[in-house]
C-alpha cells in the first residue's frame, strides 16, 4: 500500500522550549499578528467609526483578515505538536476545540456588533456543516481514496459522532421551525434555556466518554499483518512523541494561547467590517456566516486533507465530524445564552431548501461512515452536496 512518511514534529522544530519560542518560524508571524492587534487598539476606533469609508474598510479588512488567518494557521501548528505528543483523541481534540473556540468568539462578536445579526448563528452552523462534512471530508475522502484505495477507520467511534450530529443538527437547525411558542425559526425563553442545558450536558458527557472509557474507539484500527510495517513507520497516526518533555508541552500550550488571543482581540473589528462589506457589495446576508466558517476552518481543512493523504483516516474523521459536534455543542448553548441576556432574537430554523440539504447530508454521512471502508466515490458524493450548497448561496 502506498504510504508517504511525514516527519514527526519533533524533527521539524527545535527540541528545547527556548528554541521553540525563539525560532523565526514562531517569532516572525507572532510579532506581525500582535502588531496588527496593537494598530487595531490604537487607530482602529478612529478609522472604523460609522460611516466607514469604502477604501479604509477594504484595506482594514484585508489586513485584519490576513492577521486572523496567520494566527489560525499558527494555532493549528501548535495544536498539531500537542496532538503528536499526547496521541489520539486528545491531540485532535485540542486542535478541534481551539478552532471551535475561535468560531464561537467570532459569532458572538457579530451578534453583539452594530449590524443586524439575528441569523448569524444559524448561517454559521449550517455553513460549518456543509463546509466540514461535505466540503472538507468530501475532498479528504476523494484524495485519500485515489491515493490509497479504500481506507480503514474505527466505525464504533464514528457512529458516536453520527449520533451526536443527528441530535445536535435537529436541535439547532430543524426543531426551531416546528415550535409554536415563539416566532418562526426561534425558541421561546423557556425552550432556549432547556435546549441550551440539554446541548451542553450532552456535549459534556460525549467529551467525557471520548477521553476516558471510549478513548480507544476514536483511534485508527490496528493494521493488518500486511501493513504492520507501516505502523512501525508512523502510518496509522496513532503514534505520539516518545516521552515528550514537559517543558516542550507547556511551551506549545502557551504559544497556542498566545496565538488564539489576537483572534479574540481582532474579532470585533472583523465583525464590523463584514457588516460594512456585505452592505456595500449588496451580497447575501448569509455570506457573513459562510465567511466566518471559511476563515476559521481553512487551517483545519488543510490538516484533515493532509491526514487523509497520509492514510490517517480516523484522524481525518476526528477532525471533520469532531469539529462539527464541538461547534454545535459549544455554539448552540453560547448563542442561546447571549440571546437571553441581550434580549436579541436568535433565529436558528433553516429554510426549506437548506433543510433538504441537511437531510441529504445526514443520510449520506450515515451511508459513508457506516461502510467498512471509505473510498473516493464517497468523497465525490459529499462534494456534489457541497457544490449545491455553494450554488444556493447566490441563487436560493
Amino acid at each position: 500500500m502506498p504510504h508517504t512518511t511525514r516527519p514527526h514534529p519533533s524533527t521539524e522544530a527545535p527540541t528545547t522550549a527556548l528554541g521553540v519560542v525563539l525560532a523565526p518560524s514562531t517569532l516572525v508571524p507572532l510579532i506581525a499578528v500582535w502588531l496588527v492587534v496593537a494598530a487595531s487598539v490604537i487607530v482602529g476606533p478612529g478609522l472604523l467609526r460609522d460611516p466607514v469609508a469604502p477604501p479604509v474598510a477594504a484595506v482594514s479588512f484585508v489586513v485584519i483578515l490576513a492577521a486572523i488567518v496567520v494566527a489560525a494557521f499558527r494555532v493549528v501548528h501548535e495544536a498539531e505538536h500537542l496532538a503528536r505528543a499526547l496521541g489520539e483523541p486528545f491531540g485532535t481534540l485540542i486542535l478541534t476545540l481551539s478552532i471551535v473556540i475561535i468560531e464561537v468568539i467570532l459569532i458572538a462578536s457579530v451578534m453583539l456588533g452594530p449590524g443586524e445579526s439575528t441569523t448569524i448563528a444559524r448561517d454559521s452552523l449550517f455553513a460549518v456543516m456543509m463546509i466540514i462534512i461535505n466540503g472538507v471530508l468530501g475532498a479528504a475522502l476523494l484524495v485519500g481514496g485515489l491515493r490509497h484505495g479504500p481506507q480503514r477507520y474505527n466505525r464504533e467511534g464514528t457512529s458516536q459522532y453520527l449520533g451526536m450530529i443527528v441530535v445536535f443538527t435537529l436541535l439547532a437547525l430543524v426543531l426551531p421551525n416546528a415550535t409554536t411558542s415563539a416566532a418562526a425559526g426561534s425558541f421561546s425563553d423557556v425552550q432556549a434555556v432547556g435546549v441550551a442545558v440539554l446541548a451542553a450536558a450532552a456535549y459534556a458527557i460525549f467529551l467525557g466518554l471520548q477521553t476516558t472509557k471510549n478513548r480507544e474507539l476514536f483511534t485508527q484500527p490496528s493494521p493488518t499483518a500486511a501493513t504492520m510495517s507501516e505502523a512501525t513507520t508512523g502510518g496509522t497516526g496513532n503514534e505520539s512523541a516518545a516521552h515528550p518533555s514537559r517543558s516542550i508541552v507547556i511551551t506549545h500550550s502557551a504559544l497556542l494561547v498566545v496565538t488564539v488571543l489576537p483572534i479574540v482581540l481582532l474579532s470585533h473589528d472583523l465583525a464590523t467590517l463584514l457588516d460594512v462589506g456585505i452592505a456595500l457589495l449588496g451580497a447575501p446576508a448569509t455570506l457573513s456566516g459562510v465567511l466566518i466558517a471559511l476563515i476559521v476552518f481553512t487551517p483545519e481543512a488543510v490538516t484533515a486533507i493532509r491526514a487523509s493523504l497520509g492514510n490517517e483516516t480516523q484522524r481525518t474523521i476526528n477532525l471533520g465530524l469532531g469539529a462539527f459536534v464541538s461547534t454545535v455543542g459549544l455554539t448552540l448553548p453560547a448563542v442561546l445564552v447571549i440571546g437571553l441576556i441581550t434580549g436579541e432574537t436568535v433565529v436558528l430554523g433553516e429554510s426549506a431548501a437548506n433543510t433538504v440539504l441537511i437531510a441529504a447530508t445526514l443520510a449520506l454521512s450515515i451511508v459513508t461512515f457506516t461502510s467498512k471502508r471509505t473510498n473516493a466515490l464517497h468523497g465525490v458524493a459529499h462534494l456534489v452536496l457541497f457544490g449545491v450548497f455553494a450554488l444556493l448561496i447566490f441563487s436560493p
